[in-house]
């Protein structure tokens, strides 16, 4: 069986969201392994003096129990144009670290940048973000994401961003979007025109 992982924003040696990914990890532990014990990632993850100046990926791969952590130089990663892509069959409702069939979808985005999941008529993700959709008043999150992401979830609960069911055909509602994940909040996400996204 492939392991887990949570990838946790790692900021001049602070750990960003950890509440947010100790829940999500206990409960794919849960879900997967029937794991009644609670895993505490504060003060179980210790970052070494070499990756406390600077920004890095701490990547903790897991499965019943925690098998490695490890921290990651991090370099965001331009992205101004977005392809849909469509697959009805795709799930990644657990962070595997298999994501070999998100991979392949991301092979198709041409000459784009990155790819918006298309799954059974709905908005789902791009290949390592949550989406959100500016209306000119509140950004707008879809409702069937493949992977509610630790960063959609804290922002959801400070009513930063706002959840709707989101078609391509509602693409013309709004006017930018961006890409929200563990290391990308509001203020370091990609910030992309609609006219920028390529539909079927």
């Amino acid at each position: 069986m492939s392991l887990l992982f949570e990838t946790i924003k790692c900021n001049d040696g602070v750990l960003f969201n950890l509440r947010y990914h100790q829940s999500r990890m206990n409960l794919a532990r849960k879900l997967v392994f029937r794991s009644k014990e609670q895993t505490i990632l504060e003060g179980t993850i210790e970052v070494p003096e070499e990756f406390r100046s600077g920004l890095y990926r701490c990547r903790v791969s897991y499965g019943e129990e925690i098998e490695k952590i490890e921290f990651i130089k991090h370099q965001y990663r331009p992205v101004i144009s977005l392809r849909l892509v469509e697959d009805n069959e795709i799930d990644y409702h657990l962070k595997y670290t298999n994501r070999e069939k998100l991979n392949i979808l991301f092979e198709k985005r041409g000459s784009c940048d990155d790819i918006l999941i298309v799954k059974n008529g709905y908005i789902t993700d791009s290949l390592t973000a949550n989406v959100i959709f500016f209306d000119g008043k509140r950004w707008w999150t879809p409702d069937s994401p493949l992977l509610p992401g630790t960063q959609r979830a804290r922002l959801i609960v400070e009513k930063k961003i706002f959840v709707t069911a989101v078609t391509p055909a509602d693409l013309n509602k709004f006017h930018r979007a961006g890409l929200i994940n563990a290391m990308q909040d509001l203020d370091q996400m990609p910030d992309i025109p609609v006219e920028k996204i390529i539909t079927f």
